[in-house]
């Protein structure tokens, strides 16, 4: 009996969302079991920090500013990742924003850019990677989702995240079946609450106190704790794992 493989050695990641929370810390979780990562967000200095941060602990690393809705950009940074590091054969779609309107009264344009950016962007980012994967017959992709794609998150007014989530967990699995007999495998991360910049300003206090007391284990997650799941199935121990959806959300769920 040999141990399981967690290890990325000699492996080329791709990270989109690599700028700033789950997206930073999966990049330098990559990169510290061992992967060269190309750090994909959109132009600034959280995904150039990101990148230096990778390349100042021993591994190789490339911040390419991409914007995730534009395929053209997408196909270009997956060129460039292969041409500046190597084959590429992981890849994590962490890029996303969120935000808040009742349904009744939400414009058009709201629920299109969250759509196009959580959801669309995440295919989008997944058909360029599988471009490449799929030529060299082998990669493992996760797509990062929510548990707000399984269950409504109460007191929160966010029908077009949530629906973007869901539908990212349902395009993990028929890409998962479409790629399976060709080398790809693709699941997916559902976080529950998770304390993001976007959660740990003053102004939401209240609310993540609320958060926290509805979560079983009585907090939120740590983007750290992001890290080993995306790490297990991106790896060889993860080799009979696809068209799953991974609930990181300290039992929220369960109740």
């Amino acid at each position: 009996m040999t141990a399981p493989n967690f290890a990325l050695d000699g492996r080329t990641a791709l990270v989109t969302g690599a700028g700033s929370g789950i997206g930073r810390a999966i990049a330098l979780g990559l990169a510290a079991s061992g992967a060269d990562v190309a750090c994909i967000d959109l132009a600034g200095p959280g995904v150039d920090g990101t990148a230096k941060e990778i390349t100042a602990s021993g591994r190789r690393a490339i911040a390419i500013p991409t914007d995730v809705t534009d395929p053209d950009a997408l196909a270009q940074a997956v060129a460039r990742t292969e041409a500046e590091l190597d084959e590429l054969t992981l890849a994590v779609n962490c890029a996303g924003i969120a935000n808040a309107a009742p349904a009744e009264e939400m414009p058009l344009s709201q629920w299109q850019k969250v759509i196009d950016i959580d959801y669309t962007g995440v295919f989008l980012s997944c058909q360029a990677e599988a471009h490449s994967m799929l030529k060299h017959g082998r990669g493992s992709i996760v797509n990062i989702a929510s548990m707000s794609g399984s269950i409504v998150n109460r007191g929160l007014l966010q029908a077009h995240y949530n629906s973007a989530k869901a539908a990212v967990i349902h395009l993990s699995k028929s890409l998962a079946m479409e790629w399976a007999d060709r080398g790809v495998r693709v699941n997916s991360i559902s976080p529950g609450y998770t304390a993001t910049p976007m959660n740990t300003r003053p102004e939401v206090a209240d609310q993540v106190r609320q958060f926290e007391a509805d979560t079983p284990l009585g907090r939120m997650a740590t983007v750290d704790e992001l890290v080993g799941p995306a790490v297990f199935l991106l790896s060889d121990a993860a080799s009979f794992i696809t068209g799953l959806d991974l609930l990181v959300d300290g039992g929220f769920t369960c109740w």
